[in-house]
């Protein structure tokens, strides 16, 4: 994943970032129906979904501590 994408996702809300989690978890689980039926082509995107998630999730961790250490 680029610098300039996890800027991106840092720069998110964190509402925006619970839907993109939401997304990814739907993605990968739909990524995960096309590797048991012998049709996806391209393995590593279920890795590569993988590391989006944990990424966003630890945003998602950071802004709520933040905000629980800041009231």
């Amino acid at each position: 994943m680029k610098t300039k994408e996890k800027l991106a996702f840092r720069s998110k809300t964190l509402v925006e970032l619970k839907t993109l989690l939401r997304e990814g978890k739907n993605a990968l689980y739909l990524l995960k129906i096309e590797l048991s039926q012998n049709k996806l082509k391209n393995l590593r995107s279920i890795f590569l979904k993988r590391k989006e998630m944990a990424i966003i999730a630890t945003i998602i961790n950071e802004k709520e501590f933040k905000d629980v250490k800041n009231t």
